[in-house]
């Protein structure tokens, strides 16, 4: 299938471009050890997919995108292992195999982390065949979507506060995991100098998807196959989250996450070159990773 030969293309390009991060001989060496641990993991590396795939929609050449589509992998995976740890939601699994901290301790695992926030930011500022002005616009995107007013945020709401509306509950999914699919398709747009009625178009496209993708994560956690999932099923529960799928029910929210894929759809639905975007909402409406 064409998707899947474009979607592999992407991956294979991402792989490659992480796996030379990271790989000179340091004192240091196991924080770096720890860093790739986590970074090389696999992953459906869905968000730096999106940057790659909107920079070629916006007319460039889209391996040109990869250090601002890597940067954000960098803030995700950050993310990932902070979130594992025990003063967080103390997961043993991530993607199959054992958390960062259970494989190098909880104080590398943060230092890991923190680590690569502001690598991330790096990447960005050194990327080539990028202007000044518009390296300084991808890390400002980058900044805020993964700070005090973004995933922080979510996190916050998700970890300390005990959300159980469902206006706060879409607010908690929008910050959690909403702002960083908007900002990797923010950044290709950003690095193809995209259109501005165009860039509205994609924004609603990834705000769609990321509340489709959230809520369809709150369902795997409940009727997911571990095995496939990567992670323990049942841990929003055990650790007394409230989420939609208390609130709406499964059903509920399948017919939620159809409709957010919907509009997802239909925001693009002008694009002569539509095709990818198509496919993709389609195949995370019924992902079981």
């Amino acid at each position: 299938m064409k998707f899947n030969k474009h979607y592999a293309a992407y991956q294979t390009a991402i792989e490659a471009y992480l796996d030379h991060l990271f790989t000179e001989e340091r004192p240091y060496g196991r924080l770096y050890e720890s860093i790739r641990y986590s970074l090389l993991s696999g992953g459906k590396r869905i968000r730096p997919v999106l940057t790659l795939e909107f920079a070629r929609l916006g007319g460039m050449d889209w391996h040109l995108a990869l250090p601002y589509a890597c940067a954000l992998e960098l803030v995700h995976n950050y993310s990932l292992i902070h979130d594992d740890l025990p003063c967080m939601d103390d997961d043993d699994l991530r993607r199959g195999k054992p958390t960062n901290h259970k494989v190098y301790g909880e104080a590398l695992a943060v230092l890991a982390g923190d680590a690569l926030q502001p690598e991330a930011f790096r990447m960005i500022a050194r990327a080539p065949m990028m202007s000044a002005e518009n390296r300084l616009e991808a890390i400002q995107i980058l900044a805020h979507a993964c700070g005090a007013d973004g995933m922080v945020a979510g996190q916050v709401l998700d970890t300390v506060c005990d959300v159980r509306d469902e206006e706060g509950l879409r607010e908690l999914n929008r910050l959690k995991t909403g702002v960083m699919i908007s900002a990797a398709v923010e950044l290709g747009c950003v690095a193809a100098r995209m259109p501005s009625t165009m860039r509205l178009q994609a924004l609603e496209y990834a705000a769609q998807l990321g509340r489709a993708f959230q809520v369809r994560d709150d369902m795997l956690d409940v009727v997911g196959d571990e095995a496939v999932f990567g992670k323990p099923i049942g841990s929003d529960k055990a650790e007394g989250k409230f989420t939609l799928v208390d609130l709406k029910g499964i059903d509920g929210c399948r017919e939620e996450v159809a409709a957010c894929t919907a509009r997802a759809k239909a925001a693009v639905a002008s694009w002569g070159d539509r095709a990818f975007l198509l496919e993709l909402a389609d195949q995370l409406l019924d992902r079981e990773k």
